[in-house]
């Protein structure tokens, strides 16, 4: 199994850990995004899964995974700005970028500020709805995700919730409902690809279907009985998933 290397960046006075690990093949490069509250171990799986098919860096992002928490908020436009400079730092000119949840919003709004960076996009469970934007309502579907991820998933989830705190997340959690996923994907210039599981109550049928309509090249993959932890739960399929989309968009490049 191709090892797996882990740094810490500073990158403009935030700390971001980076786990790199090299596969068969060098290119493309994927950068994987997790989302609120969670770290890297939520898309471990998934970066097992996509070795085969590139170098894969996943990031643990300042105030998540252990990293220390900035003393201000951080909106979604910093924080995409952040992983432009990650980007920057390991010398990366252009990658596949992956987001998981709140990962998501970062990545479009990374391909909206700077788009010669982004090859393509991969939104996993993306988030947030503005029809479902409240407080209450998203606690309440994330509580009836959680009533039938895995038990190893949930350990998972609520371990990192912790590790973040209560603080940081509530601070998180304003820009990411605030954010409108829809509008900035609307003027990003990278192919597109939206996931979900099909049992997602967070990340709906209707709401993927219109991410994947207003994205340039926009396709929308569901994979059945899975949930909101569809990369964690079914890593395989969804990394076989990224990887022929990637593959289908070259092979219509002149």
């Amino acid at each position: 199994m191709p090892q797996l290397v882990s740094r810490t960046l500073d990158v403009g006075g935030h700390e971001v850990r980076v786990h790199t690990s090299v596969g068969a093949s060098t290119s493309p490069v994927y950068l994987l995004v997790h989302g609120i509250g969670m770290s890297h171990r939520s898309l471990a799986r998934l970066q097992r899964a996509l070795q085969p098919y590139g170098t894969v860096h996943c990031v643990d992002l300042p105030g998540f995974g252990g990293t220390p928490t900035p003393s201000d908020a951080m909106s979604i436009a910093d924080g995409a700005a952040l992983l432009g400079r990650v980007l920057d730092a390991l010398d990366v000119p252009a990658a596949v970028l992956v987001g998981h949840s709140m990962g998501g919003q970062l990545v479009v709004e990374l391909a909206a500020q700077r788009p010669a960076l982004v090859t393509h996009l991969v939104l996993i469970g993306p988030v947030t709805d503005p029809d479902r934007a409240g407080h209450l309502t998203q606690a309440r579907d994330l509580f009836r995700d959680s009533l039938r991820e895995p038990a190893s998933g949930n350990v998972l989830t609520f371990a990192d919730y912790l590790r973040c705190g209560p603080r940081w997340y509530l601070t998180e959690l304003e820009p990411m409902l605030a954010y409108r996923t829809d509008e900035r994907l609307a003027v990003v210039a990278a192919p597109t690809l939206v996931i979900r599981g099909t049992g997602d109550p967070v990340a709906r049928h209707a709401w993927c279907a219109r991410l994947a309509d207003v994205a340039p090249g926009g396709s929308l993959v569901e994979v059945p009985g899975h949930r909101h932890l569809v990369q964690f739960t079914a890593a395989d399929s969804t990394a076989r998933a990224v990887a022929a989309f990637c593959r289908r968009d070259l092979a219509l490049e002149p």
